[in-house]
């Protein structure tokens, strides 16, 4: 599906799944690389910047998403951009929620002439890019809120059910770096091919972009530091609730230990057995076994064990 934005002498083409037909239509109208072209019919694996022709860039970049929500599986989305001096020319194989909300801004040029939208595509591209690492910022601050909700819970008591929970955070910032850590290599290597398209005055605007993505990348590592305190944090208290049941269950084992070869000695069916026979016998084992219970007690509590 294609659509078409215009504003001034800039014009905007969106194909999401694009068809054979409109990008060999792209091809012949903006002189596109055939190789080039065959690239936008498919995603492609790899990010890169390629400069065609001298007065054409194609960017390929992929960004993470969570359309299903945060800690289910997510598939990184690709956006290919061909930006040449009035033309910008974007693809993708789903519907982007950034990329539609951008839309929004052509439904009036007035909106555009507050955003100063300027006077060439790498302008249009530029505002593009911050809408789409404006987009995941907001996934990284609601990764955040997760994060806090997690130690929250860490400290009232639900260590066991966050261990989970931590599993899911740390997967999603996973994907998160796999899909962004290219877009270094790409900024930087767009930088120099954005001064030879669009001149040395464009230079501040690329250097923005790649401000943009470490913006991001440093909010990324900020998660996964946070992450990991959280994780060594509970994992901590969990082995101490574990050591405490540990211990627990190895003073009853030698409390009860001796108390049942005590009664087992009583039950021996011999002819002679010291106390039984005498007046009270019973109670006088079971008082017995009880004195050794607290007498136990009084030691385990005497050296701190319990």
């Amino acid at each position: 599906m294609q659509k078409i934005y215009t504003y001034k002498k800039l014009k905007w083409i969106d194909l999401e799944n694009p068809t054979k037909e409109e990008v060999d239509a792209l091809e012949k109208e903006y002189s596109i690389e055939p190789i080039v072209a065959r690239e936008l019919l498919a995603p492609t694996l790899r990010p890169k910047v390629e400069l065609v022709k001298n007065d054409l860039i194609y960017i390929i970049l992929h960004f993470p998403a969570f359309s299903r929500g945060h800690g289910e599986e997510s598939d990184d989305q690709e956006v290919d951009f061909i930006i040449g001096k009035n033309i910008l020319i974007t693809t993708h194989y789903e519907t982007i929620n950034p990329l539609y909300k951008f839309t929004k801004l052509f439904e009036t040029n007035a909106t555009l002439e507050k955003v100063d939208i300027g006077d060439h595509a790498g302008y249009l591209f530029y505002y593009i890019l911050r809408e789409l690492y404006g987009y995941l910022e907001e996934e990284l601050d609601a990764m955040d809120n997760a994060l806090n909700n997690i130690e929250e819970r860490i400290f009232h008591g639900y260590e066991k059910q966050m261990v989970f929970e931590i599993s899911k955070v740390n997967r999603d910032l996973l994907n998160f770096k796999q899909a962004t850590r290219p877009h270094q290599e790409v900024l930087e290597s767009l930088e120099h091919a954005g001064v030879k398209v669009f001149g040395d005055t464009f230079a501040y605007h690329l250097r923005a972009i790649s401000g943009e993505y470490y913006k991001i990348a440093n909010f990324l590592e900020s998660n996964k530091e946070t992450l990991e305190e959280l994780r060594k944090t509970n994992d901590a208290l969990l082995n101490t609730k574990t050591n405490e049941i540990m211990k627990t269950l190895t003073i009853m084992a030698f409390v009860t230990f001796p108390l049942s070869l005590f009664a087992s000695i009583f039950g021996m069916n011999t002819s002679y057995l010291p106390l039984v026979g005498l007046k009270h016998d019973f109670w006088i084992i079971i008082g017995i076994m009880l004195l050794a219970t607290i007498g136990f007690f009084w030691f385990f509590r005497h050296n701190r064990w319990l």
